[in-house]
């Protein structure tokens, strides 16, 4: 995975990693289908104009072969055949001046044009049709991904950590409104879909009916309250993770149907209040939460040889919290809480996998 790099003016966090090929779906410029459509027929019109203009103030070096005469619907007629072919020969230019009029002014406008039509028929046809062939075929493939809603910083370094615990990038699909930010998932090799997460045509194209987990991280609680709440009308039993940033709304978030909701103000300051009376706490708890640390924290099913003992005596890591029939047993009934198949546990241990830790 690339590293997290420096922010620009507009906060946007950068990848700081040799671009290399992804996909972008769907990519769009600040003005609409319609808008950029009528642009490009306005400078087409242009442009005839003024090879119009062009050929009726030299008039005088074009010759009609039909009657000798050049009037304005010949001019008219003649600029329209010359930019879009290169004409039947019925009017020709005559003189030098015409002549190299036709080969240095006309000709480049006539390459430019035909750019334009081409441009024009990828981008609105083409480009879509592709687009819409390589989203059927993803789609396919989607099944128990996660998608991710929002690329900001703290979705990128989700991203960075799902990627790092073993996540395929091509099993990850990314949801944002900026362009910029999903030309940068694309690099990093995760599916972009440029749009907004609270349609439910973006969300229905990224599968979420199908998707192991929804991680919700807009920068926005009402945003990502909405985009919760229409992840759970499309899908009843996937789960939601949502980044909330205010205490009020962590109870609106959870009432959306989210599963589980992360406040990182909440974390930060509970992390600086550590800091404030111990040195080496806080260290650990950001170690212990990152996979690149030398202690991991893992949830996982008891282990058959763990079943009937303690969580004292489980053999791999320490046992720090069990979680039974809906109930969680925390760790100081470590010698007394037999471990029952169909028990998580949460576990610490070496990020080596030097077996149980000591002082358990």
């Amino acid at each position: 995975m690339p590293k997290l790099g420096e922010r620009n003016d507009n906060e946007m966090w950068r990848i700081k990693s040799k671009p290399r090929q992804g996909r972008v779906l769907h990519v769009r410029s600040g003005m609409s289908a319609e808008q950029t459509l009528a642009l490009r027929v306005g400078l087409v019109i242009v442009l005839i104009a003024l090879v119009i203009a062009v050929f009726w103030f030299d008039r005088d070096g074009l010759k009609d072969q039909i009657d000798g005469h050049v009037s304005f619907p010949d001019i008219l007629y003649f600029a329209m055949i010359t930019v879009t072919t290169v004409g039947y020969g019925d009017i020709v230019p005559v003189s030098h001046t015409a002549r190299l009029i036709d080969a240095f002014a006309v000709t480049p406008i006539r390459i430019f044009i035909w750019f334009i039509f081409l441009g024009t028929a990828y981008e609105f046809v083409v480009q879509r049709i592709i687009e819409d062939f390589r989203m059927s075929r993803i789609q396919k493939h989607l099944q128990g991904h996660i998608v991710l809603c929002g690329f900001g910083h703290s979705g990128f370094i989700a991203a960075q950590e799902t990627v790092a615990k073993g996540h395929p990038c091509e099993r990850i699909v990314v949801i944002d409104q900026s362009e910029e930010r999903i030309r940068l998932a694309a690099e990093a090799g995760f599916i972009g879909l440029l749009g907004d997460a609270t349609s439910e045509e973006i969300l229905t194209r990224a599968c979420v009916g199908s998707a192991k987990t929804v991680i919700v991280s807009s920068g926005r609680d009402d945003t990502t309250i909405l985009v919760i709440l229409t992840v759970r009308h499309l899908s009843a039993g996937t789960k939601i993770v949502g980044n909330i940033k205010q205490e009020e709304n962590i109870k609106l978030a959870k009432l959306s149907g989210a599963d589980l909701v992360v406040s990182p103000p909440r974390i930060g300051g509970y992390l600086m209040a550590d800091a404030v009376e111990t040195s080496h706490a806080t260290p650990f708890l950001c170690d212990l939460m990152s996979v690149g640390g030398q202690m991991v924290l893992t949830e996982r099913p008891a282990a058959q040889d763990e079943i009937g003992k303690t969580m004292a005596m489980a053999t791999a890591g320490v046992v720090v919290q069990i979680h039974s029939n809906g109930r969680a047993i925390p760790f100081t009934e470590r010698h007394r809480h037999i471990i029952q198949p169909g028990d998580l546990l949460l576990v610490i241990s070496s990020a080596h996998g030097d077996g149980k830790a000591e002082g358990q």
